[in-house]
Order: C-alpha cells, then structure tokens, then sequence
C-alpha cells in the first residue's frame, strides 16, 4: 500500500493495475510513513465481482472506479463532499460546471480553456469540494473519469453552475433551495442516515457561502465568456452591498 495526499488528506490504498497507478503518481504523499486518516483495503475478490457483475467495465477500471468510491465515501467524514462535475480555475476561483451525463459540461470547460489562457482544469470529472477553515475549496483528484484531466491542487471555490443545453446563453442565479436537488443528483449519497445529515448540512453551509447557477447555453465560444461575466458581475454586484 501507498500513502496519497488528497484533498489535503493522507489516503493509504493500493494502486493495483496500470490504470490506478498512473493516475496517482501525481499524488503521493511526500512522507510515505504520514499518517492516513483515509484507508481503503478491498480485496481482490470484490473487484473480481465487480468485474462479473459489469462485464463492460476491465478488471482494471474496477479497480479504479471503486478505490475512487471509497475514498469519496471516507471525504464525508472530513468535511469534504464529492461533486460529479467538470471544474476549472481561474483568477485563482475555481468554477464547477454539472449536468447530466451527455449535456456537455466537459464540452463547456473545454470552451473556457480555449478562450482564456490563464484557465486550468482542475478536474474534468469527479473534483472533491473541502471545507477547510471555514472556506469551500475544488480539489482535484485521480479520480477523473474517462480521461485523467487533473491537478493536485485546492482552489476556493468561486461559482457552482448546473448546465442546461440551450439556443441562447442565459445565466440564472439559483436560490439554495433550488440548488440543493440539483447538487445532491450529482454526488453520492451516503446509506447511513447520520452521514446523511451531516451531508446535508455541509450542503446548506456551502450553498450558504458559493453562489449557484443555471446556465443554459450553446456550444458557440461566446458560450464561455457570456458565462463568465454574468458570473462575476452577479459576484461582484454582492461584494459591494454585503460591503455596504
């Protein structure tokens, strides 16, 4: 077993397979003997199963799907939530875009990318969200989906945006109420009801802290900075009343 430095958080697991261990190397933890707060022992056996029960995914891809689960299921107990979502940084804010499988999202960032040379991806998949002191951060992981776009790096997050395909580009502020079924469609939700509420009221803190948005939008590169600019004016236009 390997010690990896997530979230901020030291992880000990094995990084069985040529997918699992690729995909970490980035984030091994400098003091291999650190303490870890996460552990994650399955057996062989259990991957064996998965594999049997979801024929369409390798051995290997088993590995990394459910080492990926683990560690979101341990996140919830430090503070930490995992958010399905493509999520990129700039001027120093970190930006989630989530949707529903197949609407674009990553079509979306991959738009931010293009247009502002200053924008990096964080995580084009499944990035963590910390809370540490008392602020929300985007962290990345090695868990990112089909292609392994990320970063170890915990980014403030600045804007969380749920996308809709649309004709025209339009941002819409979303109260935490509407937001709220939106998040928990796109996360894991734990089993046990006191994780549950201890979910739940992560969410509203975050929601209470992070602006939510619904963005309906096109695939036209004016997609990302209509996006942008709605996004930070809302932000800015809040800073200079909550300064007031």
């Amino acid at each position: 077993m390997e010690t990896f430095s997530i979230a901020k958080l030291n992880v000990r697991f094995e990084a069985a397979g040529d997918l699992l261990f690729t995909r970490t190397r980035a984030y091994l933890a400098p003091k291999q003997d650190a303490e870890a707060v996460i552990t994650i022992e399955l057996p062989e056996s259990f991957f064996e199963e998965k594999h049997r029960k979801f024929p369409s995914l390798t051995l290997d891809e088993c590995r990394y799907v459910w080492v990926g689960e683990a560690f979101y299921a341990g996140l919830l107990r430090h503070d930490g939530l995992l958010m399905h979502a493509s999520c990129v940084e700039r001027a120093g804010g970190a930006y989630l875009f989530s949707a529903k499988s197949g609407t674009g999202k990553s079509t979306h960032t991959k738009l931010w990318l293009q247009e502002f040379s200053d924008c990096k991806m964080i995580n084009d998949d499944k990035p963590a969200l910390r809370r540490l002191d008392g602020r929300f951060y985007a962290c990345g992981t090695p868990f990112s989906g089909k292609n392994d776009e990320s970063r170890n790096v915990q980014v403030p997050v600045r804007a969380i945006v749920f996308l809709e395909r649309g004709e025209q580009n339009e941002v819409t502020p979303l109260a935490p109420s509407a937001a709220i079924p939106l998040f928990l469609s796109q996360t894991l939700r734990p089993p046990k009801t006191d994780l549950m509420a201890q979910m739940l009221d992560l969410l509203g803190d975050l929601l209470e802290h992070v602006p939510a948005f619904r963005l309906r939008c096109n695939m036209d590169p004016s997609a990302a900075h209509i996006a942008y600019q709605s996004i930070e004016n809302y932000i800015q236009n809040h800073e200079k009343e909550d300064s007031k």
